[in-house]
């Protein structure tokens, strides 16, 4: 059911091309007054539980030279506990994303590890100490390089046995008694909505918005990822514009969650990039994808060059 909820979405979306034919997006649409045009100026990353399996530097390189210009870090993917990692192999970490031309942008898939953290919880000490881990995630996000952390994590926020809004209020207070340590790291953790078929706890960007504003510190803010607008009302471009202040990161993949290239995602997203690149969005766009069983390699080259004619049909 959620599936064809995406797909008259999708439907939706692509009405806002007005018509227009898939090809005359492709010949390019230069600004007014201009030749060619606009070159979006945001910059493409992969996350990196893409690769997993890889040892950490053949992660970099082959990111690199796919085209990705940067790396989105699962933690679990590099451990258990981020006390487990030395300040030393941090160290490595950022190193070696940096060096071989693909720095670390931030984290997401903040709280799979260590098992049994939960943000929403009644359990008041849970809550507390799954909020302590967040603001240490900061300072290791910090210590690779990184600036954002996006905080999806739907199993350890969704409401358990209690009604959501007291749970959208445990996240919000929560938010709130962590934004200064996240921000003294110089760190932004930015809530991303998703589906309600994975949490009943901030399911749009509007509810995304009306946390952000409870909290009311810059340390916190708010994302776009195109897989999760399936409880949106609206076409795709018409949220960018009205949330747009408050994005700082995308995500992107097919709306069902697979590699760019497999859907209608070429066609139906240009509306809202078009959008994002016109309110001079410059920050960074990540492949994030669900089904890794096509393997990292065809993932990662067929989104790029999906991408790639997405950002010439601008």
């Amino acid at each position: 059911m959620k599936r064809m909820d995406r797909r008259r979405f999708i439907e939706t979306s692509s009405a806002a091309l007005g018509g227009a034919a898939l090809g005359g997006w492709l010949a390019g649409c230069a600004p007014e007054g201009t030749g060619t045009p606009a070159k979006p100026a945001w910059k493409y990353a992969i996350c990196n539980e893409i690769m997993q399996g890889w040892d950490w530097a053949r992660q970099c390189r082959y990111a690199a030279e796919t085209g990705y210009e940067g790396i989105e870090v699962a933690p679990f993917t590099l451990a258990g506990h981020v006390d487990d990692i030395s300040r030393d192999r941090r160290a490595e970490i950022r190193g070696r994303a940096e060096e071989a031309g693909a720095p670390v942008l931030g984290l997401h898939w903040l709280l799979v590890t260590p098992e049994g953290l939960h943000t929403t919880t009644p359990d008041e000490a849970l809550r507390r100490k799954s909020w302590d881990y967040v603001a240490k995630l900061a300072e290791f996000c910090a210590d690779l390089g990184g600036k954002v952390m996006i905080f999806g994590s739907p199993g350890q926020r969704s409401s358990v046995g209690i009604p959501t809004e007291e749970a959208v209020e445990h996240l919000t207070n929560g938010l709130r008694d962590t934004a200064e340590a996240i921000a003294s790291h110089g760190v932004q953790l930015l809530l991303e909505p998703l589906s309600s078929d994975q949490t009943d706890v901030i399911n749009t960007l509007g509810e995304a918005l009306a946390v952000v504003e409870a909290v009311n510190h810059p340390a916190v803010s708010t994302m776009f990822d195109f897989h999760n607008t399936a409880d949106e009302t609206r076409p795709l471009d018409e949220l960018v514009h009205t949330y747009y202040e408050h994005i700082g990161h995308i995500q992107i993949q097919e709306m069902d969650g697979a590699y760019l290239g497999t859907g209608d995602a070429e066609a139906a997203y240009v509306p809202a990039m078009r959008a994002f690149r016109d309110k001079g969005y410059d920050k960074w766009v990540s492949l994030e994808v669900f089904d890794f069983e096509p393997g990292p390699e065809r993932i990662a080259t067929a989104s790029m060059a999906t991408l790639q004619r997405m950002e010439a049909a601008l």
